[in-house]
């Protein structure tokens, strides 16, 4: 009863981190055209726009750090798990615990560091220092506590799912993440 109240949990958690990965990975897109212009612009008519090279690496910011945790919740990371193959079941249940709820620690310490970060921004009105540049500086900023923000989303869906086993338990199929590849270890 308890173990199916977390896969609830789980999946309510595990929307979220969906959804707004879906939405920002058209970020990559936007990139993909942005770079297009600047290529065009500087091979084709021999000029270039700092505010546009600038949005580039605006782009970049919502592109790695907004979809880090969906890319996490479908297995896109890289897991080192030589000696964890080798490990009894009940052990990797206790270790995946531990290792989602250290992530859950990192996420809430970066974004308790980053918001003053973010803040200060705001407050100076921070804008590029370039002539042409982008203002606003602190929007790309805020993608850091808001991806982190994201990452902690992400591990307390792993961190409830972890945790089901320890209730009797058993993770359906389709609530796993993805795995497109198999491990080494495996």
């Amino acid at each position: 009863m308890f173990a199916s109240r977390l896969e609830s949990g789980a999946r309510m958690l595990d929307l979220v981190v969906e959804h707004a990965g879906r939405l920002a990975s058209w970020t990559g897109f936007a990139l993909v055209c942005v770079m297009a212009f600047n290529v065009l612009l500087r091979y084709a008519f021999h000029t270039g726009s700092v505010a546009m090279q600038e949005l580039e690496w605006h782009l970049m910011a919502p592109v790695s750090l907004l979809c880090m945790a969906y890319a996490i919740k479908h297995e896109g990371h890289v897991r080192v798990d030589i000696l964890y193959g080798r490990f009894p079941a009940r052990l990797k249940q206790v270790l995946e615990v531990i290792s989602c709820l250290v992530a859950v620690a990192f996420a809430v310490i970066i974004i308790q560091l980053s918001l003053g970060y973010v803040m200060q921004s705001y407050a100076i009105g921070e804008k590029s220092p370039d002539p042409g540049g982008l203002p606003y500086r602190f929007m790309l900023k805020a993608m850091i506590p808001l991806g982190f923000l994201l990452l902690l989303i992400q591990s307390l869906a792993a961190t409830l799912r972890a945790l089901i086993p320890f209730f009797g338990g058993h993770i359906p199929p389709e609530s796993q993440p993805d795995r497109p590849f198999e491990h080494a270890a495996e």
